[in-house]
């Protein structure tokens, strides 16, 4: 066991403060990282104030980690001490059942163990995230991150950006297709990045007018301001893919009415309360309206592998570590352009 040290929430009212805790030595298996920094997700602000019903205390939140290898087990292979790696939202999974056996441990049939508030499977209780100084995880969970990004920019492709790449590829998303990204924040901006680099025609939908702009600059084609009823209207019909990254409630129906015939509409964004579905859309035009959920390891890997041949990295803005609670109630106004990432040497030592 080694001495850590991080932030944690305590209890669903308090800050996340600083903690000391211990890490398990690295076993046969283990990548140990020194986390250089951590993106920073809205679900550490629903985890860290118990908003879900789920977080147990005290919770390290962190899943978007970017690291250097410190040391390794004896039966590592595919990692040594010097090199760049990745942890994102999980750490293990069953890896028998048959979406593990097919590189999809995000829907494991048993339940993934997230990087944070899961079950630790090495009897330590709960796992603690990446608000810390180091984390110690089996090498079939860890990433190789590409040499030639910017670090700091490349810690939220680990939950923003495969969380959009890996619906895009899924629904094979390409030339020819016109394609709607609803919503510009931390999901949103990387779906239009990912969009435009595969070659589809990028539309983006948004309800500010002081976004237009930067939609553009990150590769929109056309952007749409939503809250204007003839600009929606004139583009009913028209689209072979949408995906929706709004995680506040909205009606999805608005968004139905512009796939074409056999166009998907993929939910990423994750509303507190049930989107009504006006089933006779679906059904007239045999439209399809999904979900998707981050991607598996060997996804994820693919996805920044192919970050670093086109030089697709996240926007952000780099926080210190006592900075994380001010960055919490910027991210609920949506004052973020347009994801946090902690420089974790800003972390105290002790």
């Amino acid at each position: 066991m080694f001495v850590c040290t991080g932030y944690a929430a305590k209890t669903s009212q308090s800050p996340v403060a600083p903690f000391t805790f211990e890490r398990r030595d690295p076993g046969p298996s283990d990548v140990r990282i020194e986390i250089l920094y951590c993106g920073v997700c809205h679900s550490d602000i629903h985890q860290a104030r118990d908003e879900w019903h789920n977080t147990v205390y005290p919770c390290v939140p962190g899943h978007e980690i970017v690291g250097r290898v410190t040391a390794v087990g004896a039966e590592v292979e595919g990692f040594k001490p010097g090199d760049l790696a990745g942890v994102g939202c999980m750490v293990d999974s069953c890896r028998v059942c048959a979406s593990c056996r097919e590189g999809l441990e995000q829907y494991c049939e048993q339940g993934f163990v997230a990087t944070y508030n899961g079950e630790d499977k090495h009897g330590r209780g709960i796992t603690y995230g990446g608000y810390s100084r180091a984390i110690v995880v089996d090498q079939s969970f860890v990433l190789r991150i590409p040499p030639n990004l910017d670090l700091a920019a490349v810690a939220p492709l680990l939950c923003a950006g495969i969380t959009t790449y890996s619906p895009l590829r899924h629904w094979k998303v390409g030339p020819g297709q016109r394609v709607g990204i609803v919503g510009l924040g931390g999901l949103g901006h990387m779906g239009v990045k990912f969009a435009r680099a595969f070659g589809a025609q990028v539309v983006l939908f948004t309800t500010s007018k002081n976004k237009v702009e930067d939609g553009y600059r990150l590769g929109a084609h056309e952007v749409v301001l939503s809250k204007d009823p003839a600009a929606m209207a004139k583009e009913a019909n028209r689209f072979d893919f949408i995906l929706d990254a709004v995680a506040a409630d909205h009606d999805i129906n608005e968004y139905l009415g512009l796939l074409k015939r056999d166009g998907v509409l993929v939910q990423v964004g994750a509303p507190e309360k049930p989107l009504p579905v006006a089933v006779f859309s679906l059904i007239f035009k045999r439209r399809n309206f999904a979900g998707s959920l981050i991607g598996g390891i060997r996804e994820t890997q693919e996805m920044l592998d192919f970050c670093g041949e086109h030089g697709v990295t996240s926007d952000i803005e780099m926080i210190r570590m006592d900075e994380i609670n001010e960055a919490y109630e910027r991210m609920i106004r949506s004052d973020v352009k347009y994801r946090f990432v902690i420089d974790m040497a800003s972390l105290p030592s002790g």
